[in-house]
């Protein structure tokens, strides 16, 4: 198929690409590398085709999408840094960014799916969190939750095609994905503590560090997506995607402590001190699985330590830095 990948530069989108690539799909990507990097792709030069731009590009956009059959819409800012930082950004390249991309695919009646969060199911008390779970939103004068309310209009106005144009769109709310190439940058948490671990440096635990959270590995994530798309069941509809195995911020930065060999010790730091003012967060995020079981089979299958020893190899590599 001709396929168009929005952020596909970025650390999922990447990942998508190869995958889509492997299967024989020609790829078309749309990014601005405003937070992807081109070193995500470059392995695929050859294979691909890189327009560098944004989705708020409605030009490049239509073109994009006339010449493909199916759009992957990953584009959006992310990172808990950047959002809190670049709230304006955040919002308008959330919002506008799919609203533009959900017209030209209408318009040329190209499947989508789009992928959205965790985080719209804002700061709810629940332990596992389910698709037609109630949602509830920090303030607006807290820049954290412009963040998770942008996604969440994303979502309504993605149904809203499928209900009003009976537009095929599909969208996954993704749980904590991680893996290689994610960049500590904006704020993930797991490469920043490998980064920290491997340098000697102390993990800094944001909050209490008993928040948990599920982290799920990028090569988990990625072939879900792709059923999603090829399942036309799925149209209108709303998936988790994540894993159930939680662990707490502070116990995971003592696992990454003992899987590096660091001698790395761990500072707690309040929320304000990171962050300032204008940021909450939630205690528990864990994925009900249940809907996307039933609907593609999907089944995590990488462990966390799988994944952190993928994350520490790889950071090894680009830091220069020999295993102890």
């Amino acid at each position: 198929m001709r396929v168009l990948v929005t952020g596909g530069a970025g650390f999922i989108g990447s990942h998508l690409c190869d995958a889509l690539v492997a299967r024989g799909d020609e790829v078309f990507v749309l990014d601005n590398l405003s937070t992807g990097r081109y070193e995500n792709i470059e392995h695929l030069d050859k294979q691909i085709t890189c327009v560098v731009d944004s989705t708020l590009n409605q030009e490049i956009v239509r073109d994009l999408v006339r010449e493909t059959e199916v759009v992957y819409h990953l584009g959006a800012t992310v990172g808990v840094k950047l959002v809190v930082e670049r709230p304006v950004e955040t919002i308008v390249n959330n919002i506008r960014g799919t609203e533009v991309v959900l017209e030209e695919a209408c318009r040329y009646r190209r499947k989508m799916l789009i992928t959205s969060t965790s985080e719209v199911y804002g700061k709810g008390i629940r332990e596992e969190f389910c698709e037609e779970d109630d949602r509830v939103i920090g303030p607006t004068h807290k820049h954290r939750w412009g963040y998770a309310a942008s996604k969440a209009i994303d979502e309504f106005l993605a149904l809203a095609y499928w209900r009003e144009k009976r537009h095929p769109v599909a969208i996954a709310r993704l749980f904590n994905t991680v893996g290689q190439r994610q960049t500590g940058r904006y704020g993930m948490v797991i490469p920043n503590f490998v980064r920290q671990a491997l340098m000697g440096q102390p993990l800094t635990v944001f909050g209490d560090g008993q928040q948990t959270r599920c982290f799920t590995s990028v090569n988990d994530v990625v072939p879900a997506l792709i059923k999603l798309m090829d399942t036309d069941a799925c149209n209108g509809e709303v998936f988790n995607i994540g894993s159930k195995s939680k662990i707490s911020m502070i116990d995971l930065a003592r696992k990454v402590v003992a899987m590096t060999g660091s001698r790395s010790e761990i500072a707690v730091i309040p929320y304000e001190q990171a962050y300032g003012d204008g940021y909450e967060d939630m205690m528990h995020r864990e994925p009900c699985l249940k809907k996307v079981q039933a609907a593609i089979g999907y089944e995590p299958k990488v462990s966390l330590e799988q994944i952190l020893e993928a994350v520490i190899a790889e950071m090894r590599g680009r830091l220069d830095v020999p295993e102890l």
